[in-house]
């Protein structure tokens, strides 16, 4: 399975990807799922990959560590607060050309020649974020992000075909009410840009070159109500060889 899930700040797309992981796992095994499949660092500065707690000594030493995992958000956890200080001191063209060695290295064939390859923001995120918040990646500026979007789609479209465009929205409402529940730690978005952000992600969805693309919006759904509708509006768009893995895991 090759998915893109994207969306605004506090939407929660780093819930449902937990949810998608545990979906996965249960429905087409394999041992990735937990880690190897996913991909939700992009953010400035949370750009480390990180190793979801596997005790209830290892999720307190987090928690004490990194305050978004006192809610459960490990995603945050793959760089020490020092190291996300260094990133964000970074000027605007090293933080440019991190990001883009980034993004370009995860669109190797060896990401793609995985059973199942899932990127939590991606380019699409970054495309927004970086010109609004980082300085760099601008319209008609060097490396302008939405013409780098395009052109990561379609070595995407080469490699894998049926990779899934999931724009995960909620209301700007609901966005700023989260927001004020919990305000994430170095997060990007900014309240005064919530409607603008908003807008930028679905101008993004729409332009994008990806052959599949599903919506799900959280705004009154909790995790479990938008995974079981993602499951929903995936299953027409598996391929066969999912089919078949799905297959096999009923059967064991």
């Amino acid at each position: 399975m090759h998915l893109i899930i994207t969306g605004c700040e506090y939407s929660g797309t780093t819930a449902l990807s937990f949810a998608l992981a545990e979906w996965g796992k249960a429905n087409l095994g394999g041992d990735g799922w937990a880690l190897n499949a996913f991909h939700d660092h992009w953010k400035l500065p949370h750009v480390g990959n990180f190793s979801p707690p596997q005790s209830d000594e290892e999720k307190q030493a987090l928690i004490s560590e990194y305050p978004d995992a006192a809610h459960g958000d490990w995603s945050r956890t793959g760089l020490t607060e020092e190291e996300q200080q260094m990133i964000l001191g970074l000027t605007p063209k090293l933080k440019e050309m991190l990001q883009r060695y980034h993004m370009e290295y995860h669109l190797h064939d060896s990401f793609y020649g995985q059973p199942d390859h899932i990127q939590v923001g991606a380019y699409i995120e970054e495309g927004i974020y970086a010109p609004l918040y980082f300085g760099y990646g601008g319209a008609g500026e060097y490396a302008d992000r939405r013409q780098t979007s395009r052109s990561y789609e379609k070595q995407i479209l080469g490699r894998a075909p049926d990779t899934v465009l999931v724009l995960v929205k909620a209301s700007a409402e609901v966005i700023g009410k989260r927001m004020s529940d919990w305000l994430h730690h170095n997060g990007a978005l900014q309240r005064e840009d919530i409607d603008n952000v908003l807008a930028r992600f679905e101008e993004e969805y729409e332009a994008s070159l990806l052959r599949h693309k599903v919506v799900i919006d959280t705004s009154t759904a909790t995790v479990e109500e938008s995974m079981a509708e993602l499951a929903e509006k995936l299953t027409p768009l598996l391929t066969e060889a999912d089919r078949n893995r799905m297959e096999t895991q009923r059967r064991a």
